[in-house]
């Protein structure tokens, strides 16, 4: 019954989606001159500072495959789950004169954030084949599978989002308490190392990161030609619909007490 509802109200509200996803582009490219291009140059960028960084002054490599591909899929699919975990725990409260107003459903807020970065993610892969083809890094059947493992990065996210964004309506020091979250996740997530450089007894710790998981996943594929196994496929979708699950459960239970802390 619960997901019934949820998806009779997203058929219903798909407009208003639509148009706060729309609103998210205006307001983020607005008398910007390079505009949407940005989401394709901020990647790079980044994976060029990083790379002089690590592979040059740190001596970073990972053998076997090229480092600046390596460092760009993990760049690109952490940046997405941070800009977009971020945006979501402030979608309610952000929102709230709207809320205020008329009958909403209000998780439309921060599923509005993922669609909306989600939207950058897909732009960013642009510039990561790029590098792909580039570094001779080459191209294989088994990317077809890569839409499954963004689609579960995508419903991880969510879940998460929809959980900040309910806990930072009770408690506004979460946007601080995140901010330092995120910055420890980014550094215990093998982006800019190979994991193998960590002691042999805290790789199982390290791999129980669903984040790993996720990007490992699409690093077989794109840099190893491999297809995942299938552990790999259950891990993956098991993680993103639990924490789904989760999220839309905290949200639901506590949604009708916004309007009183707001």
């Amino acid at each position: 019954m619960f997901i019934k509802n949820l998806w009779t109200n997203f058929r219903k509200y798909q407009f208003l989606l639509y148009q706060l996803v729309s609103r998210d582009f205006k307001v983020k490219y607005k008398r910007s001159v390079l505009g949407i291009l940005w989401s394709l140059l901020n990647p790079v960028l980044m994976m060029l500072v990083m790379a002089i960084v690590f592979s040059n002054i740190f001596k970073f490599s990972v053998p076997g495959v090229s480092y600046l591909a390596y460092l760009l899929i993990g760049l690109v699919m952490f940046n997405y789950f941070s800009e977009a975990s971020n945006l979501s725990m402030s979608s309610v409260v952000a929102n709230f004169s709207l809320i205020n107003k008329v009958y909403i459903p209000k998780y439309i807020f921060p599923l509005s954030k993922c669609l909306f970065v989600g939207i950058n993610f897909l732009l960013t892969l642009i510039p990561l084949y790029v590098v792909i083809i580039a570094t001779g890094t080459g191209l294989c059947w088994q990317h077809i599978f890569l839409p499954f493992v963004f689609i579960c990065l995508f419903m991880f996210t969510l879940g998460i989002g929809l959980i900040l964004s309910t806990v930072s309506v009770f408690l506004r020091d979460m946007f601080y308490i995140y901010g330092i979250i995120i910055m420890i996740w980014n550094y215990l997530t093998p982006i800019m190392y190979d994991i193998n450089m960590i002691t042999s007894g805290f790789i199982k710790i390290f791999k129980l990161n669903p984040l790993y998981q996720f990007i490992n996943f699409a690093r077989n594929i794109i840099l190893y030609h491999q297809t995942p196994s299938i552990l790999s496929f259950v891990a993956c979708a098991f993680v993103a619909g639990v924490t789904l699950f989760i999220g839309l459960l905290v949200f639901k239970k506590n949604q009708d007490k916004f309007i009183y802390y707001v």
